[in-house]
């Protein structure tokens, strides 16, 4: 049973991120790949690799899921789907793509399963706002599956009150219908759904739950074992856990790994940026990930004490206290 309860820090009154109503249309996604794993034991092999369900996945479902460390820490997010059987598609970051897909390739050994890059052969684009229910033929809530001839197409989160989506097709094949979105915008319009995706500059920084993943839809705590298994649920169930994900609002830059410092302690920092984009509003947007004392009160700055000034916003999301 899941008990859903908002904790007492982000019960706090932060201001939401400003809807955008211009987040609408079909936009590329060049900063993503696609890894298959195919075979008879493709499922079977994820299923003991990464740390959500596979095996009871539905064909109308998706997942997102994190690949870690033997010490918890994540490699690599993926929003997975089973596109046929024998095959699964993990759409990843590129920056780190053939970097995981070596890695996961070492722990196949007699699976009968092969793990190649298919970025050039699969075709991505993010739908946002109403042009997503056109595509799919019906509304396509976070993690769901919607086959559109020869497409598939993956709900996200929403992002500012705007339905989101990945459309995934064999290349060559004419983009999705729709009024053209940019890349810019389809990028502020990951952060502000506050659902990060790792990239190369912070592998093994995080173990899921600094990301909210347990929150998400990232981790299945009642699955049968994976690498990090043991780090993961002690954070969830011993209370170990003292960081957490966070939307922020700066009026300056931010790039992904500055540190994040808190007024009360200019030495240390107290947190990361983990992926930002440029706010439709002005200025730039942020999750970052941080201790959870240092959004009870004080003032956050980004890459030192006197760096560029962080305001809090309100998670699109509850967290999972209760597992």
């Amino acid at each position: 049973m899941i008990i859903q309860r908002m904790s007492d820090t982000q019960a706090t009154s932060f201001p939401p991120l400003p809807s955008n109503s211009a987040l609408e249309g079909v936009a590329p996604a060049p900063h993503l790949g696609v890894i298959r794993v195919a075979g008879d034991e493709a499922v079977s092999f994820l299923q003991g690799q990464l740390t959500n369900d596979f095996a009871l996945l539905k064909p109308d479902q998706a997942r997102l899921a994190a690949f870690l460390s033997a010490k918890g820490r994540m490699q690599a997010s993926f929003v997975g789907l089973v596109r046929v059987p024998g095959e699964v598609l993990l759409v990843c970051s590129r920056d780190i793509l053939e970097t995981v897909r070596k890695r996961l390739s070492m722990f196949v050994l007699r699976a009968k399963a092969k793990l190649t890059d298919a970025s050039d052969e699969i075709a991505v684009y993010g739908v946002a706002g109403a042009t997503v229910a056109q595509l799919a033929g019906r509304e396509m809530p976070a993690w769901s599956r919607q086959d559109v001839g020869n497409a598939q197409t993956v709900g996200l989160p929403p992002a500012a009150g705007q339905a989101r989506a990945l459309w995934l097709a064999p290349a060559g094949e004419p983009a999705p219908a729709g009024p053209p979105l940019t890349v810019a915008l389809w990028s502020w319009g990951e952060v502000a759904s506050g659902v990060a995706t790792l990239t190369a500059p912070l592998v093994e920084a995080f173990v899921p739950q600094m990301l909210n993943y347990e929150s998400v839809g990232g981790v299945n705590f009642k699955k049968g074992c994976y690498p990090g298994q043991e780090v993961v649920a002690r954070s969830q169930f011993r209370g170990t856990l003292k960081r957490r994900a966070f939307l922020v609002h700066s009026d300056e830059e931010l790039a992904v790994g500055a540190d994040v410092f808190h007024s009360g302690d200019a030495e240390q920092p107290c947190g990361t940026v983990v992926q930002c984009a440029a706010a439709p509003q002005g200025g730039f947007d942020a999750i970052v990930s941080m201790q959870i004392a240092a959004a009870e009160n004080g003032s956050l700055t980004a890459v030192g004490a006197e760096g560029p000034a962080l305001s809090l916003r309100a998670l699109p999301y509850p967290l999972l206290d209760d597992i």
